[in-house]
């Protein structure tokens, strides 16, 4: 959960099943509990590397959908080589499912861009709830998923220039976004009195991440921008925001997201290194595909660079969407849209797409993929968009007709 300014009980504050959240999952590992976030291949969870330690890379993720409650176990966790506990920085790690996510869970794909600073975002979690006014306190042992808004005020870099010595970790600049918890007044605001970043907040949609809720994504416009990573009381001389001193999540606290944007070619580039059966060439890629008689399974588009960068270090990318023929998306597949992008030193990768098994006999059924606006490079003969058609095949028995 988060502390917000009502009560967790408003229902402004809750992320319930069916309002966007679904993907949104409660992590347990070795006695302590967190947040993640299913990402776009439906089997990896992106959370924090602090939930784990070397004896314990195993995890039990909860998640509520419009469907009901289910529990997977995890297949494998992977922690950002980088981490580096004492200063909270590279704090990402991603927990493999042992099975594929549940169909009604969202899937979320990444926020690119570098023009975070000044959005507001919604935060959801399962930590402990609270207010503002009082942080954090006991909720009789409730698993509830909550959500609030905020902004984010600033790098990490830039609190840390104006702090120096006050603030006793060393965060790496440009890697953490941080959001203060306002409640109206100048006094009170963190981020304005020590960085000279006025806001006042939110009002009433206002709310900042608590215990429990590490690992919670932070949404722009439905992409997940930021991993909840810790919260701190802070103060300069005679400037201390924080209405009691304490770090409860209260009112003037601070709290630092680990910033997605940055780390995008380590959470792209692990993903694509745990597909199962992915084709290296045009004439390995099946076109056809069985659906399956439950969860979800993979067909894989291939997009391949055949030219030449001008730059070694140059990225290249391109926008894809799928689109319904005779399958319908949530019925026979499961609907993407985002951006793919190719990193150095590679020339191709695949787009996932998860095909839903069922038993029900029906006519082999067709969708698209519609690639567009490449970035660094041209499609062949002047295209604007290119388009594959991929056939989920009937295997359920005979279609009388």
């Amino acid at each position: 959960m988060v502390t917000t300014v009502t009560h967790y009980s408003d229902p402004r504050n809750r992320a319930y099943p069916g309002e966007g959240y679904d993907g949104v999952v409660r992590i347990s590992v070795g006695g302590k509990s967190g947040t993640g976030v299913l990402l776009y291949d439906g089997k990896a969870i992106l959370t924090v590397a602090h939930l784990f330690s070397q004896s314990s890379l195993t995890a039990s993720i909860l998640f509520e959908t419009t469907k009901g409650t289910q529990t997977l176990s995890s297949d494998k966790v992977t922690i950002h080589p980088n981490y580096d506990a004492i200063n909270e920085n590279n704090d990402l790690a991603l927990v493999w499912l042992s099975a594929a996510a549940p169909v009604a869970a969202e899937r979320y794909t990444l926020y690119r861009n570098s023009d975070e600073t000044g959005q507001t975002m919604t935060l959801v979690g399962y930590g402990t709830p609270g207010t503002g006014s009082s942080g954090t306190f006991a909720n009789n042992g409730s698993i509830l998923r909550l959500k609030a808004n905020n902004q984010f005020d600033a790098d990490i870099g830039t609190l840390k220039n104006s702090l120096g010595a006050a603030m006793g970790w060393i965060p790496l600049a440009g890697t953490q976004l941080v959001a203060d918890f306002d409640d109206g007044t100048i006094s009170h605001d963190a981020v304005g009195n020590l960085i000279n970043r006025s806001g006042l907040g939110l009002g009433n949609n206002e709310g900042l991440i608590a215990p429990g809720d590490s690992g919670g994504p932070a949404f722009i416009n439905g992409q997940v921008t930021g991993v909840a990573s810790y919260t701190a009381s802070l103060g300069l001389g005679n400037i201390n925001p924080d209405i009691d001193s304490l770090s409860n999540s209260s009112y003037g606290e601070i709290a630092a997201w680990q910033r997605v944007s940055v780390f995008q070619q380590w959470i792209d580039q692990n993903l694509r290194a745990q597909y199962p059966n992915v084709p290296a060439k045009p004439e390995e890629v099946q076109k056809q595909i069985g659906e399956g008689n439950s969860g979800t399974s993979y067909t894989y588009f291939l997009l391949q660079f055949t030219g030449m960068r001008s730059d070694l270090n140059q990225l290249l990318s391109v926008e894809y969407a799928t689109r319904d023929g005779t399958a319908n998306a949530g019925s026979d597949y499961l609907a993407v849209q985002g951006k793919l992008v190719l990193y150095p030193n590679e020339s191709q990768a695949v787009i996932p797409v998860e095909i839903i098994g069922d038993t029900v006999s029906e006519s082999n059924e067709t969708f698209y993929l519609d690639v567009v606006n490449p970035v660094g490079g041209n499609f062949a003969e002047e295209a604007v968009k290119l388009t594959a058609m991929r056939t989920i095949l009937n295997d359920d028995g005979i279609i009388w007709s």
